[in-house]
């Protein structure tokens, strides 16, 4: 998470491609790592407009998009950089036809409201004082993104008392199974998301990761109050990539066999097959629009005639 969010002149993507192109139309567009920033510009062959990308929100793994700003306006970049293929393309939410004119080939105005959700997802310490405070920001998801202010945590440990002291620190373990989800959801979309945020319909609903957890049937007070975000996925450790490695998680809900120590062997829960749970019950999709693919955490028997 700490990678998430980073200034334009230190996005790792920028300084290992320090020029990336892309034409459209009449339009060509670009970035450039110079000495004075990440520079975003685009001409239509008589005029141009050049934008400092200040930012480069996004995965490492998937990619990036740009935050510009212009005097005192932010744009969300009309270009991403796709890891899959090496290159620029369209934002997903952006239209994908050929922009009217040069103002909307830049990218989309943000509006107040959507700057402090970018930042408050890929940055730490945004706020301050309650006032939005962009410039101050922390680059990437730190501690006190998801465990607020740390100093009186800090003075606590060094006078050798408990750092667990009511108020010295928020422990998002102390939520309740439905507030960690949303907790969570807080950046990776819950079901509002869903229904207010463009882009978020048809496939692309399996990027709300909470919101299709939401939908398990093994979910809520019909389920098991351990299936939350945190019964998977360690939020101070790197992503686990490798499916096989969930198996144990899954068991230690669905077999006893697990609590001995042999996740791979067969149990009475699944008849087809012994490993890779998630491969079967949480399918990736391929999202075009993104040019990669999503694990669905939608957890079910699934039919393949499509996305449920």
């Amino acid at each position: 998470m700490f990678q998430t969010g980073k200034h334009g002149s230190q996005s790792t993507v920028l300084n290992a491609h320090p020029a990336l192109d892309f034409h459209e139309g009449e339009y060509n567009a670009g970035i450039r790592l110079t000495e004075e920033g990440a520079i975003y510009s685009v001409s239509d062959g008589r005029l141009s407009t050049v934008l400092r990308a200040s930012w480069a929100f996004g995965s490492p793994q998937k990619g990036q998009t740009y935050l510009l700003q212009q005097d005192k306006a932010y744009y969300e970049s009309r270009l991403s950089y796709f890891v899959n293929i090496d290159g620029l393309d369209v934002t997903l939410g952006q239209p994908a036809s050929v922009p009217p004119d040069l103002e909307s080939a830049k990218g989309r105005k943000l509006q107040a409201d959507e700057l402090r959700r970018c930042f408050g997802c890929h940055t730490t310490a945004s706020m301050a004082s309650g006032a939005f405070s962009p410039e101050d920001a922390m680059a990437g998801v730190t501690c006190e993104a998801c465990h607020g202010p740390g100093a009186r945590h800090v003075e606590r440990m060094k006078a050798g008392q408990s750092g667990r002291a009511p108020g010295s620190i928020f422990d998002p373990g102390s939520l309740s199974p439905v507030e960690s989800v949303d907790f969570c959801g807080a950046c990776h979309r819950t079901w509002a998301d869903v229904v207010e945020m463009p882009g978020s319909q048809g496939v692309l609903k399996i990027r709300s990761q909470p919101y299709r957890l939401e939908q398990s049937r093994c979910w809520g007070e019909k389920g098991d109050a351990r299936l939350t975000c945190v019964a998977c996925h360690d939020p101070h450790q790197p992503l686990v990539r490798v499916a096989e490695a969930y198996d144990p998680k899954c068991l230690a809900c669905h077999s006893q066999r697990a609590a001995q120590g042999s996740p791979g062997q067969a149990n009475s829960v699944c008849k087809v097959a012994t490993r890779g749970c998630v491969t079967c019950h949480m399918p990736q999709y391929p999202v075009a629009q993104v040019h990669g693919s999503f694990t669905d955490h939608q957890i079910r028997i699934v039919q393949r005639t499509g996305l449920q």
